[in-house]
């Protein structure tokens, strides 16, 4: 079904930075790039997707926010309509710097005058209209996802998509990633797709289809490795290689979950991607 498989592990760190926690690309197949800066990481997704043949693009972010986000925030209940928002919201100064904070806020309007949903301000001066504790949801809206709660079943329980700060928080990679993402989709037009969101007759016939994977259910990585983050990105490309990409791709969940919610790659597999993550690391 692929020619290639790439994965792509991503950091909302300011400025340049290399090592743990900052930008991992790798192949599984000898082809490991510790990137430095968001604005690099796009150059060379781009010129790695135009290769010939067709490629999976693994992403270790969230592709999408509980149910009622995007309808309340766009206007239509679908995540890819949050991709493009935040396109036109988010941006990078030349430090390398983001102005994620300020769209999270921006999104926070939208459920006014109740609080929320996001969260998590670390920096020292604050962010009008983003709370540095968690606040009480609106109403209606969920902390989590479906699928994050189906992988906390077989695995570690992923963390909410609103939190932007603290151990664990996965909402700022988001923010920042999904922008370039949605530039990535919008440059390669009909030859990319983005599974589940897209309709499957779109990603069935799709050069490029990127996926959102979840590099921890893979277990204790890193042996062998420069840091976790080089292992989590070589070692998934490795075994959905091994188990091909094909049968990873199930999500157990009704349409409107998909398109607005999105879907963990590989959710029900976690046990086989564990078993197999040893079994390749043992041979580094």
């Amino acid at each position: 079904m692929f020619d290639r498989i790439l994965m792509l592990d991503w950091s909302a760190a300011k400025g340049r930075r290399q090592g743990p926690d900052s930008i991992w690309l790798g192949d599984g197949q000898g082809v490991l790039m510790n990137i430095p800066t968001r604005v690099l990481a796009e150059t060379e997704l781009a010129r790695a997707l135009s290769a010939p043949g067709r490629v999976l693009l693994g992403v270790d972010i969230g592709f999408g926010w509980p149910q009622g986000l995007s309808r309340a925030v766009t206007g239509q209940a679908s995540a890819l309509a949050m991709w493009d928002w935040l396109d036109a919201q988010v941006s990078e100064d030349a430090a390398g710097g983001s102005n994620y904070r300020q769209a999270a806020a921006l999104a926070n309007v939208a459920f006014a005058p109740a609080s929320g949903p996001f969260w998590g301000d670390g920096t020292r001066a604050g962010t009008p209209g983003l709370s540095r504790l968690k606040p009480v949801l609106p109403p209606g809206l969920a902390a989590l996802r479906q699928t994050e709660i189906a992988a906390a079943r077989s695995g570690p329980a992923p963390k909410s998509m609103f939190q932007l700060a603290g151990a664990g928080a996965v909402g700022a990679q988001a923010l920042t990633c999904v922008p370039l993402l949605a530039r990535l989709r919008r440059g390669f037009g009909t030859g990319l797709a983005v599974w589940p969101l897209d309709p499957p007759d779109r990603v069935r016939q799709a050069r490029i289809v990127l996926a959102e994977v979840y590099f921890s259910m893979l277990g204790p990585v890193g042996a062998g490795y420069a840091c976790r983050d080089a292992a989590q990105v070589d070692l998934m490309a490795r075994v959905t290689r091994r188990l091909g990409a094909e049968g990873l791709m199930r999500a157990p969940a009704p349409p409107a979950i998909l398109t607005e919610e999105g879907w963990i790659f590989g959710c029900d597999d976690a046990p086989r991607l564990k078993a197999l993550a040893r079994s390749e690391q043992a041979k580094i």
